[in-house]
């Protein structure tokens, strides 16, 4: 059995990392490519007068060898350098001690956790433990499978060596259905991780859940729509001659265009509304309903469970399931339900069904 989640008492956003802008912006390019390139993008960036924190991949974890990897440490200085002029924190992906180590002697502000480094609990302990007793914040990207237990864990081991300076970044995860996405969003996995710590900021990451700069403006909305504290945005001075990932990246000026385009949504506290509660006390009475009808089904689902063990008949009766899905789908639709939605709760409930007759008749 999993063990529960750990009550994380993660310190203000606010207190590490200010807001020169609402939302909270970091950009920055994907990799630091040269001097040059870093410099002038910074400086542009700091034009838009937009950005909390400037970003710049030193170590680049590439799929296959021969790819740009980064030119680690030297680009470090490069860095240090645009922190000196513009006054950015910097913060910069790590995945060993090693990394770790440079940076603290760089003077590195915000370290954060790639997705490929997320997936080995390993790789996480020594990073952990080669930052106990460090005061920097920690940048958590989750894995790159949907696996909310393993993202949870990469937060908890930091956590537990006294990193309390801590966000999860959101940056999508691979499946194996194709669709516009390069990593799909899967929205509903960072909003069950808020769910287990509501004090947790969460940043979201569109430029590698997009792939595709067309589709950055339309994700770095919704995470705004689902209350993350801030964004992670790729910006490099000329993006299509970029070493690496040249599609998802924009430049300083469209980060500005795509950010004052954004409608930012007020919090429940800043924005109180008679109307939405009268509204959420209605849902309250149906889920109240809703919970009812269900318990009173499982009842008869039980009731089901020992006639068909009297009657020695299996417990899936394939023909009678495929008319209640024809049925019942039939009857959604017509109400405004969408197919999917009334796909996903029958499989649902069938799948609790199975599950409680299969106890009973054992």
């Amino acid at each position: 059995m999993e063990a529960p989640a750990r009550q994380i008492k993660a310190k203000n956003i606010e207190s590490w990392l200010p807001a020169i802008h609402k939302p909270l912006i970091i950009s920055g390019p994907c990799s630091a490519e040269s001097r040059e390139q870093v410099l002038d993008t910074a400086a542009r960036l700091h034009t838009t007068g937009l950005i909390s924190a400037f970003r710049g991949g030193v170590w680049k974890p590439r799929t296959r060898p021969g790819a740009f990897e980064g030119h680690g440490e030297r680009a470090l200085e490069w860095l240090k350098e645009v922190n000196d002029l513009y006054g950015f924190p910097i913060t910069v992906e790590v995945a060993t001690p090693r990394h770790v180590e440079a940076c603290m002697k760089a003077g590195v502000h915000i370290l954060w956790i790639g997705a490929r480094t997320s997936v080995n609990p390993f790789s996480v302990q020594e990073l952990a433990e080669s930052l106990k007793g460090v005061d920097i914040p920690v940048m958590v990207k989750n894995p790159l499978n949907p696996d909310l237990g393993l993202w949870i864990g990469v937060i908890e081991r930091f956590y537990m060596n006294g990193i309390t300076k801590l966000a999860a970044i959101h940056r999508g995860f691979n499946t194996y259905e194709k669709s516009r996405y390069r990593n799909e969003p899967l929205w509903n996995i960072p909003i069950d991780l808020k769910s287990n710590f509501p004090d947790l900021p969460i940043i979201c990451d569109p430029s590698h859940i997009a792939g595709e700069r067309s589709l950055l403006q339309e994700i770095a909305q919704q995470a705004l729509l689902l209350d993350m504290s801030g964004l992670m945005i790729e910006a490099h001075f000329n993006p299509e001659k970029a070493f690496t990932d040249a599609a998802q990246q924009i430049t300083p000026e469209e980060l500005a265009l795509l950010i004052n385009k954004l409608k930012i949504p007020t919090a429940a506290d800043e924005n109180p509304c008679k109307e939405l509660e009268i509204l959420r006390k209605r849902i309250d009475e149906f889920d109240h309903q809703l919970i009812n009808t269900l318990s009173k089904r499982t009842q008869i689902v039980k009731e089901i469970a020992l006639l068909k063990s009297d009657c020695k008949m299996t417990i899936l009766q394939v023909k009678r399931w495929n008319q209640i899905i024809e049925t019942r789908m039939q009857e959604g639709v017509e109400k405004g339900l969408s197919e999917k939605f009334i796909r996903d709760l029958l499989d649902l409930i069938h799948k609790e069904s199975i599950e409680l007759q299969s106890k009973i008749i054992k």
